[in-house]
């Protein structure tokens, strides 16, 4: 199974939009199926047309630990106060206390308490489901719980699953999160192939610098979608020296048309919303599938 993975740097680009299309015409070719990595706001299935009432399972998930204090233990040496770097635990009557929403499931507490009066209990921080959209291939998803942390890891459970039910799929195309954290390192990590997607605003330009250089880091070949690029014509001449001073191929150049809005509120893919933009997307897809030796 060879994995494409979609990112942007910068949110609100259109990153789940070119998915959702280029999902639908790998889908008429290949065995495929979608990974939406995006667990703070997953949103690809909506976009496919697929509700979470339409999901075929959707279940808790249990990717992260947090601290429980045995205060009889306890002798207040304040070590665990004192190592805590995300500053989750209080200090009440001369004994810990655990903020609610902060603990990052670390164990450093646990790791300098001399008493042993530390241990880490697993807890539901997400849920995890899949859906079979009417295109014919599935996407898997997850939604990170509110106020819970862990999500990189949850984002490797959502690729997991997602590798384990479609194991006899040829392209897992995964939707990646927005900027440059934990969930986005999870989501690049082990693919063949990457599509950064980007608009000629300034803001675009340097989300898609930060996310070039994470895919640098993991030496994963890549090509570039300017999205919008005819609304600022000067920025998009930016992208494109980048682009060809960095070695890295412009794959795809859409214009800014309302058309993609409306086809997002009526939860079809572009492709299928506007015949007219399902040559762009098959020249798209052409060299994707170039990359990835197909």
């Amino acid at each position: 199974m060879k994995t494409v993975v979609i990112l942007s740097g910068k949110g609100g680009v259109g990153k789940s939009t070119i998915v959702a299309s280029l999902a639908v015409l790998f889908s008429k070719d290949h065995k495929i199926i979608c990974a939406d990595c995006d667990v703070d706001a997953s949103n690809l299935s909506l976009v496919l047309g697929v509700g979470t009432e339409k999901y075929e399972e959707w279940k808790d998930v249990s990717t992260n630990e947090k601290a429980v204090f045995d205060l009889d233990k306890c002798n207040s040496c304040k070590k665990c106060f004192d190592a805590c770097y995300f500053n989750a635990i209080d200090w009440k009557n001369d004994k810990p206390i655990l903020k609610e929403f902060s603990c990052e499931g670390c164990t450093a507490c646990k790791l300098v308490c001399p008493q042993g009066a530390i241990t880490m209990e697993k807890i539901n921080n997400a849920k995890i489901g899949h859906a079979k959209t009417k295109y014919g291939f599935r996407v898997v998803s997850a939604q990170l719980n509110p106020g819970e942390s862990g999500s990189g890891k949850v984002v490797s459970t959502v690729k997991k699953k997602a590798k384990t039910m479609g194991e006899d799929s040829e392209i897992l195309l995964v939707d990646s999160a927005a900027g440059i954290g934990c969930p986005v390192i999870a989501s690049v990590t082990g693919s063949d192939y990457a599509v950064i997607v980007t608009e000629p605003t300034p803001s675009g330009f340097s989300d898609m610098k930060k996310a070039f250089e994470v895919i640098n880091h993991f030496r994963i070949p890549c090509g570039i979608v300017i999205n919008k690029y005819d609304i600022n014509k000067e920025q998009t001449e930016i992208i494109e020296k980048f682009a060809k001073d960095s070695g890295i191929e412009i794959i795809g150049k859409i214009p800014f048309d309302k058309k993609f809005a409306k086809a997002l509120t009526e939860m079809i893919p572009i492709v299928e919303y506007e015949k007219g933009y399902t040559e762009l997307f098959e020249d798209l897809k052409k060299v994707v599938l170039k990359a990835i030796n197909f």
